[in-house]
């Protein structure tokens, strides 16, 4: 009787163990301030693995509209650039309201990377030709006429990752985030 009473403890203390292991994901998130380099770099190696994103536009009467986008890479500045049809919905919605959210998952790291910022829409034929994939023949077989660039600069930046430790606040799980300096309001 006495080995089983040592063995019931042993487990009980080995559950009790496992499950305070897991107390980050039960309980809460734990803040884990970063840097600002450090939050842009994890940002930027979310985005590139991710690739794709979302891109969240307001529509008539403050209705959201996602999208899946096939994105560049982020620049020096962490500016986005897509290409799209001019007549599409997500170019009408920017005209109206250029301020625009992206959304990129990265599901095997369990993180993900919100951007705030300020749509533009270009239609510049010297960025159109650097802005290209030649995977999007097919899209654009007009490339003057039927493609159009939208560059979005951030405003700010929300940026997690569980793998790395790079998550919310413990009370409110508030994500790490970064704020920009706007070079030009949206009117």
């Amino acid at each position: 009787m006495n080995s089983l009473n040592i063995k019931r403890k042993l487990l009980l203390v080995a559950f009790f163990l496992f499950i305070a292991s897991l107390a980050p994901s039960v309980s809460g998130q734990q803040p884990q301030p970063g840097s600002r380099e450090e939050l842009i770099s994890a940002a930027r190696e979310i985005m590139t693995t991710a690739r794709y994103c979302a891109l969240i536009t307001t529509g008539r009467g403050g209705r959201a509209n996602a999208r899946t986008m096939d994105a560049f890479a982020p620049d020096d500045n962490l500016i986005v650039w897509f290409g799209t049809n001019p007549l599409s919905r997500k170019v009408s919605e920017i005209r109206r309201n250029p301020r625009v959210t992206l959304y990129y998952f990265d599901r095997e790291s369990q993180a993900y990377v919100a951007i705030q910022g300020v749509a533009r829409l270009v239609n510049d034929p010297k960025e159109k030709a650097r802005h290209w994939k030649d995977d999007w023949k097919a899209f654009y077989p007009d490339r003057d006429k039927s493609y159009l660039l939208i560059e979005v600069r951030p405003l700010r930046l929300e940026v997690v990752n569980t793998k790395t430790g790079i998550v919310g606040t413990s009370r409110d799980w508030r994500p790490p985030s970064v704020i920009f300096r706007p070079r030009q309001e949206p009117r």
